[in-house]
């Protein structure tokens, strides 16, 4: 690379010379990239200076009409892995044949614009393009198994009342308004949704941190015909882990890019995030004598009932190179699957089916939005579609239509169907449908809306739930229509009699009379698979940890609390009042930002940062937000003016000790303090 040389023009301005020639857009050389051709050096602009009318042309249309939804993301490169090809179920290479297959991977919030924080309470999009070679593959679900409507034709509806109110411009990334709830509360189908919605899968810790669905049920295809039934499930190697809501309020206004940059920097540093995929497979028989529908989305299949099976990993090991190029301009379609992977009629698959190519086109400006990069297939494409606007592909011949008899002329006569090709599943009549009839109506086990909503309730612990009627509490204070406050009492008095109270009370509402189901609702077995703390890993993998370093702290305490926590795979940094002698500035990294924190303090530190209000939040909202902290002696009038007490989470500065205190988070503090 050919070194840099500057100068100064007439006017000051700098002038760079020496590297890789700067260019139009059509290759033509710039000598001048700091002034606009005038006519004298006080005079007008001259429209003749291209140079200038070609930057700012192509400025003036690099945005992009926004995804209606899922609009704030964040992506990666990566590859699958079949670790247990399942041959007897699905003739699709990517799962019947062991080894790897490369992988492009979008996050979302959903509600909120492009430009709105990471860490809003929101469902989490969880999309997955698999390049493979018999075409691309997209898997595209959240973070949640289950949806809030059942049918597709509600959808403009849903993200309508959840989006910012039409009169007013506002909230941006928020259902905690009247719109969304005055929908949801004449939506009883919605209340499994948002019970999810409302727990602490809403606020997660990190996008390594998620689980993804495919929410629906989809077919798996042998190479014999034989149609199975199939859930998608990704499992994180590195376990679930929420924020609090008060934590998660604070992430916002601490670094709006939380999630985005947890994920660049992990895989930055090689810490690849890793899911395994499990799937859930069973038969027309048996999802007859289930008291829910299969193809409602609304419901899920217990873990209890069908174990999960893993058959292969994920794994993040790339950055995009380009934002924009790719994590903005990759587009998602249900429509892409490959043979031997098909659809049901979920009546709300089927409208995402029709929606997503549409929506893609509008957005990308252009049918042809398959040709870019990482849009495109990695195996060979062939077809008789042609022209469009951005036209990438240059066919050479006369043959755009099939049949031809070309060939009897000696020349190509382009590309046949396949016997090998994707063929869609005949049968429209194993799960008991009647397509005689064309009708404008819903299975009746549809029709049960609360059951599994009580399903997941009831399977969380104590602290789930409390955070579950705290967050619906705190939404429903947004709200301002009393109607619809009493109206979502009533439906949570069907869910769990302790809920409804909870957030009556919260509220200081009197309980109205509890809804009427359409079909009542029934019981069934807990779930451990649900909650999140039944199901917790305590490990440092992928934690990050703050110690706070005082000027006359014990550096060699700091340097071994580091070196044990590295080892067990945390990321951990030095926070010090004056950055000089540490990586982070205290009143830049709030403990928000950390997993756990350790203070590493002399005595004269001690005194000092009590008096020191960023010192005073960053223990206190630690302490608050159920992190270990790490301390000693010299830091009693910090923790006392932060006021934190003694439990089993604020250990001392033994590195053993703290990091097996620093892999969990300790929820019992809660009661006294919130």
């Amino acid at each position: 690379m050919s070194s840099i040389s500057e100068s100064r023009g007439q006017g000051g301005e700098t002038h760079q010379t020496g590297g890789e020639a700067l260019t139009t857009n059509h290759g033509v050389p710039i000598s001048d990239n700091q002034n606009s051709l005038r006519a004298g050096s006080r005079g007008p602009t001259l429209l003749e200076d291209f140079v200038l009318r070609e930057k700012i042309f192509h400025f003036d249309h690099e945005r992009i009409p926004e995804r209606i939804v899922h609009a704030r993301g964040s992506g990666a490169h990566g590859y699958f892995e079949c670790t247990d090809p399942i041959p007897e179920l699905t003739r699709a290479g990517v799962l019947a044949n062991p080894g790897k297959t490369p992988v492009f991977v979008r996050f979302s919030t959903v509600a909120g614009g492009a430009g709105s924080v990471d860490t809003p309470r929101d469902v989490r999009g969880f999309a997955v393009k698999f390049y493979t070679e018999e075409g691309n593959w997209d898997l595209v679900g959240n973070n949640i198994p289950v949806f809030f409507i059942q049918d597709a034709i509600k959808f403009p509806d849903l993200i309508h009342s959840v989006k910012m109110e039409s009169d007013k411009g506002y909230p941006q990334a928020a259902s905690a308004h009247d719109t969304f709830w005055d929908f949801v509360s004449l939506m009883p189908e919605s209340m499994h949704m948002i019970m999810w919605a409302m727990s602490d899968r809403g606020i997660p810790r990190s996008l390594r941190m998620i689980e993804g669905f495919g929410v629906h049920t989809f077919r798996l295809v042998n190479a014999e015909g034989k149609s199975t039934f199939v859930k998608f499930h990704w499992k994180p190697r590195l376990g679930l882990q929420s924020q609090v809501w008060n934590e998660a309020v604070k992430t916002a206004g601490a670094n709006q890019d939380y999630h985005r940059q947890d994920l660049w920097e992990a895989i930055e540093a090689g810490d690849f995030p890793e899911w395994d995929l499990a799937i859930q497979t069973f038969d027309a028989e048996w999802a007859e004598k289930q008291p829910y529908d299969v193809l409602d989305a609304t419901k899920l299949i217990p873990e209890e009932d069908i174990p999960v099976r893993i058959v292969g990993k994920l794994v993040l090991d790339r950055n995009p190179d380009n934002f924009f190029a790719e994590t903005e301009q990759v587009a998602f379609l249900p429509t892409n699957v490959v043979p031997g992977i098909d659809f049901t009629d979920d009546p709300l698959l089927q409208g995402r089916l029709f929606s997503y190519l549409d929506t893609q086109k509008s957005r990308l400006g252009t049918t042809n939005f398959h040709q870019i990069p990482v849009n495109a297939p990695k195996c060979p494409m062939h077809n008789f579609q042609r022209d469009g606007m951005m036209q990438m592909a240059v066919p050479k011949g006369r043959a755009n239509y099939e049949p031809n008899s070309l060939d009897q002329a000696g020349e190509d006569p382009g590309p046949r169907e396949s016997e090998q090709g994707f063929a869609t599943v005949k049968s429209m009549t194993d799960l008991g449908n009647q397509p005689d009839q064309k009708l404008r109506v819903r299975s009746e086990k549809f029709a049960d809306h609360y059951s599994q909503a009580r399903l997941f309730y009831r399977s969380q612990t104590d602290v789930e739930q409390r955070h579950i009627a705290d967050a619906i509490t705190f939404e429903l204070s947004k709200v301002g229509l009393g109607h619809v406050i009493q109206r979502i009492l009533g439906h949570l008095r069907v869910i769990d009699e302790d809920l409804a109270a909870m957030v009556a009370e919260g509220l200081a509402e009197d309980l109205p009379e509890a809804a009427k189901p359409f079909r009542e609702p029934i019981d069934m077995a807990p779930s451990d698979a649900l909650s999140i703390a039944k199901s917790a890993k305590y490990t440092m993998k992928g934690r990050k940890v703050g110690i706070l370093i005082g000027q006359s702290g014990d550096q060699s305490k700091a340097d071994a609390l580091k070196s044990a926590l590295e080892a067990e795979g945390a990321t951990v940094e030095l926070i010090a009042k004056e950055r000089g002698r540490a990586e982070a500035q205290l009143a830049g990294s709030p403990s928000v930002l950390y997993d756990a924190v350790a203070l590493v303090l002399g005595e004269e530190d001690g005194r000092k940062m009590a008096k020191y209000k960023p010192a005073i939040d960053f223990v206190s909202d630690a302490f608050a937000h159920a992190k270990a902290i790490g301390t000693d002696g010299a830091a009693q009038p910090l923790l006392d003016a932060a006021g934190v007490e003694k439990d089993e989470g604020v250990v001392d500065l033994d590195p053993a000790g703290f990091v097996k205190a620093a892999s969990r988070r300790y929820y019992a503090r809660e009661e006294a303090l919130w």
